[in-house]
């Protein structure tokens, strides 16, 4: 069977969106997949895995990676996303630098865009100005400049995930900065994360919905087992690292486990396009965050 040619001008490659924790990272991603493929919390260190978004156009293919936020890190864990971080900076194409305009830039985003000063020479980076529906014209063209005087970027682009506003141009910008080269995943294809990896994170994303502030970075989820028939059984464990966390989790009579389960169920369903019965657990793994053995076990 001949493979279907290439069109002439046709580009492909990988890009990923890094920003601190919260800036919309992964609602961009989501965006421009035009499909959910990356969790999103209005919580920040959602994202603990680089997942990947597939973009798909008739002039090329653009793969996005979605990293976890870049921070100061207090355990093992925050090293180890970091690490993500900067591995997934030295593979890609280009590099999309995210920051809000509904906030100032800070301290934060100045040590992100001084850590992107060592690699724009060899990778170009594009200043992205997220969440521009949230304030006025004024305060656009504000952070704009604040933004240019940041670092040397290849384009900048001022976008509204939720709005769809100048999405297509940051695809187009992206892909302009692409390779020519064919499709490197078959038509179709949204995302190259393993099902069990998607589903451990709609749950995690459904339970860390309306929880208190330290309870996201004490959360994990593994999908135990999947068994299949005429509707598809799911067994995930939630782990959290405390016995009060435990109880927040599960709620008072199990009402908050139930509605994570409501939640999470949807999601799944509507990606595999089946029927799903899911069954939730949670367990404490005191201190997981800073014990290597646990975080091995865990997927990290």
């Amino acid at each position: 069977m001949t493979q279907p040619e290439t069109p002439e001008g046709f580009r492909s490659g990988f890009a990923c969106f890094v920003g601190r924790p919260n800036v919309g990272k992964s609602t961009l991603t989501n965006a421009l997949v035009g499909s959910k493929v990356a969790i999103t919390s209005s919580r920040p260190q959602t994202t603990r895995h680089a997942i990947r978004g597939i973009v798909h156009r008739e002039d090329g293919q653009l793969i996005l990676v979605d990293t976890p936020g870049l921070h100061r890190p207090r355990t093992l864990l925050g090293e180890r996303l970091n690490d993500v971080v900067r591995t997934t900076w030295a593979e890609v194409d280009a590099i999309g630098f995210c920051v809000p305009a509904d906030q100032t830039i800070g301290p934060g985003d100045r040590f992100i865009a001084g850590e992107l000063r060592e690699i724009a020479g060899r990778t170009p980076v594009l200043g992205v100005l997220t969440k521009t529906d949230l304030v006025k014209p004024e305060v656009i063209a504000e952070r704009l400049l604040a933004l240019q005087e940041l670092a040397e970027f290849a384009e900048i682009v001022p976008v509204s995930a939720t709005g769809n506003v100048r999405i297509d141009l940051l695809t187009d910008l992206l892909l302009a900065q692409m390779p020519p080269g064919p499709p490197l995943y078959p038509d179709g294809d949204l995302s190259d994360e393993p099902e069990t990896t998607m589903i451990a994170e709609f749950v995690r994303e459904a339970a860390l919905e309306g929880v208190r502030d330290e309870l996201p970075h004490s959360l994990a989820v593994v999908v135990e087992e999947m068994t299949p028939g005429k509707v598809l059984t799911i067994r995930a464990e939630i782990f959290v690292e405390r016995d009060s966390q435990k109880s927040i989790v599960i709620g008072k009579g199990g009402s908050r486990l139930k509605h994570v389960g409501t939640e999470a169920r949807r999601q799944i369903e509507a990606m595999l396009g089946e029927k799903v019965h899911l069954d939730l657990f949670v367990k404490v793994a005191k201190d997981w965050q800073r014990d290597p053995r646990q975080l091995r076990r865990l997927g990290f």
